[in-house]
């Protein structure tokens, strides 16, 4: 072997062994408790009637059926759960062909530098699919939370006030302009300033107890 095809072989090794550590070094697109979640929720069984609460980690601590004491309800939250991530999943949601969705998402978008506009896209995107995939189920569109500077635990996610504000003027406008309902509960947590009322959280972003059973009262009579 000549010494050029030597030289060669190296080079294209390297440049494969830097492929594979560029590769390898990229992070999952999603984590590991989006997986779990998921993969559970698509070996779940279906049920006629099903009411879905679709979102991330706010939907996904609230204990939904026994709140309301209905076994229709179905929590398909996931912590962490973006936009994107919703889109990816939402397949398993409308297979089931549900009475209704309540959809609540934005907030780790906004917090992983996502553009409000592009947020709003990708809510209008998912809420498209559901129509398309299952037409009989009514989806209510539950406004993004407001949050609280006050607290430094989430200090990606508490510095989006205007973003959140944002997107939910355009959550407002499209359910106004395609006949949806719009359960604006931005304006039920927030405080004269703007931030989540600190007697709902206490980390700025999550509900407390006290949280949750307003949330509970807000949505009562779309559950009769």
């Amino acid at each position: 072997m000549t010494i050029q095809k030597k030289v060669f072989g190296m080079v294209c090794c390297f440049i494969l062994a830097g492929a594979w550590m560029q590769i390898s070094a990229r992070p999952e697109r999603f984590s590991p408790y989006y997986i779990q979640k998921k993969t559970l929720f698509d070996v779940l069984p279906d049920e006629q009637g099903e009411i879905i609460f679709l979102g991330d980690s706010i939907t996904d601590g609230g204990e939904w059926a026994e709140m309301f004491n209905d076994l229709r309800i179905k929590n398909r939250g996931i912590s962490g759960d973006t936009t994107d991530g919703i889109l990816a999943r939402v397949d398993e949601v409308t297979a089931a062909k549900p009475a209704g969705v309540f959809l609540m998402i934005g907030i780790n978008d906004l917090a992983d530098g996502v553009p409000a506009e592009t947020v709003l896209n990708n809510i209008k995107r998912i809420v498209q699919q559901i129509a398309r995939q299952s037409p009989d189920t009514c989806v209510y569109i539950q406004s993004v939370l407001p949050v609280s500077d006050r607290y430094t635990l989430f200090p990606h996610h508490v510095s989006k006030g205007r973003e959140i504000e944002s997107v939910n003027a355009g959550l407002r406008a499209f359910c106004r302009n395609r006949g949806l309902a719009y359960i604006d509960l931005f304006a039920l947590f927030r405080t004269k300033e703007g931030r989540l009322d600190p007697r709902y959280t206490n980390d700025g972003i999550h509900l407390t107890g006290a949280g949750y059973v307003l949330w509970m009262g807000a949505l009562a009579d779309y559950l009769r």
